[in-house]
């Protein structure tokens, strides 16, 4: 029995009950969410980790951060370290998008070593393994990919990316477009092409029967992946998105009818005007299913920076409706993240998420941030420490020039030490 099949009988899993109490949610409340589909819980049959999570609404706005190999860095222990990095900055999941080396040894060791949920795509196993073997990715037998699929769920993936939203109609749809930057998505690249070069319709559509089957079998939340998602912010909100969002918003109701958790995955470059018209057109298709987004970018000439771009899109996002953010990190376009990327794009993250919260109302939000503000009027800085969303940097960054009880910006023309020497009139 699936999480969303316990809750349409009105049974309150052990799951339920302690997100409940970690999200201050009546359980009841949270039962009833989950059976409607506008909540989830990622958490696999075949795994057992510490911290399970929610993911929707009313729950605090959740982080992802992606870590995984490549063919020129093949490494598992990389991995292991980026995953202890984010982590350390307070990630609630990751993603295993690993390309290179042994794929299943790395997805094993991430999923022993990962005390949150973990997810994956799927296809980008069965695709590397083809490139690694000098073949075409057109050259993708569907049942292997299926095999693939269920094989990655009974190691105990937690949800999986799926890109099932990308049709032989909608392909064709797609290459009518004039797109600035075309299809930038890899799954959905992959899956548009092998559509083209094989004339047939998308197996994961095709055969979304059988999907549901397997992801039924282990509790995996579908996370239903967006093959357009816009990479430019010209492209953003333009029929080809649209079109594939409607087609999601079908096939999450026909998910939950089998009993399937599902979440919608969202655009990745939006201008700053369309980002909060995009998360209710989601909410709105999709019938409030959770949202999943990476970013949004509301702008295209930040690389090296596009953590910041990423959370300035994701905080308003995060406000207008958005349940799950993917974090994007300083080497976006650029490189291959390491440790020191990762931290700085989970933490990036969680300011906006947080922020978000603030502006959702979400229980303890804006009250953190008073008791913030009564700190810094004390200045008592290892209150203010505690509270930091990052407090290692928050530290350093005071140490660094200290001057006993006050910041070195101000020193002896600290305005709350002024403040404080003011007579009562």
């Amino acid at each position: 029995m699936t999480q969303l099949e316990a809750a349409r009988k009105g049974i309150i899993t052990p799951e339920m009950k302690k997100i409940a109490a970690d999200e201050f949610m009546d359980a009841e409340k949270l039962m009833s969410l989950i059976a409607d589909g506008k909540a989830v819980i990622p958490k696999n049959k075949n795994r057992d980790f510490a911290h399970v999570m929610g993911i929707g609404r009313g729950l605090r706005t959740k982080v992802n951060a992606n870590i995984g190999t490549s063919g020129d860095r093949p490494f598992i222990d990389c991995e292991l370290d980026k995953l202890k990095a984010a982590l350390d900055a307070g990630t609630d999941s990751v993603m295993d998008l690993s390309t290179g080396g042994d794929l299943e040894a790395v997805r094993r060791a991430i999923l022993e070593a990962s005390p949150v949920m973990v997810g994956a795509v799927p296809l980008y196993a069965v695709a590397a393994e083809l490139a690694m073997a000098d073949k075409n990715t057109e050259m993708m037998d569907p049942e292997v990919l299926l095999r693939s699929i269920e094989k990655q769920c009974e190691q105990g993936i937690d949800y999986i990316t799926v890109h099932c939203g990308v049709t032989k109609e909608s392909v064709a749809r797609m290459d009518r477009t004039d797109r600035v930057c075309g299809i930038v998505s890899r799954g959905g690249s992959i899956t548009a092409n092998w559509i083209r070069r094989n004339g047939k319709e998308n197996p994961l559509y095709e055969y979304y029967e059988d999907l549901l089957d397997i992801a039924y079998k282990y509790d995996v939340t579908l996370s239903l992946g967006d093959g357009f998602r816009p990479g430019a912010i010209a492209d953003a909100s333009d029929r080809a998105q649209i079109d594939e969002l409607i087609i999601l918003g079908e096939l999450a109701k026909r998910a939950k009818e089998r009993n399937v958790q599902v979440i919608i995955e969202g655009p990745g470059h939006v201008p700053l005007n369309q980002i909060e018209a995009n998360m209710t057109l989601q909410k709105t298709l999709c019938d409030g299913a959770p949202f999943y987004i990476l970013g949004p970018l509301p702008t295209d000439i930040a690389p090296g920076y596009d953590h910041i771009t990423a959370a300035i899109g994701g905080a308003i996002a995060g406000a207008a409706g958005a349940d799950f953010l993917c974090y994007v990190t300083p080497a976006e376009h650029l490189c291959l993240p390491d440790e020191n990327d990762v931290r700085e794009g989970v933490i990036a993250s969680r300011i906006a998420g947080h922020i978000a919260d603030i502006a959702k109302g979400y229980p303890g939000a804006m009250e953190r941030n008073i008791l913030m503000s009564k700190y810094r009027k004390e200045l008592n800085w290892e209150g203010m420490f505690a509270l930091a969303i990052d407090p290692v940097k928050a530290r350093e960054k005071f140490e660094r020039n200290r001057d006993v009880d006050s910041c070195s910006m101000c020193g002896k023309l600290c305005a709350v030490k002024i403040d404080k020497k003011l007579p009562t009139i």
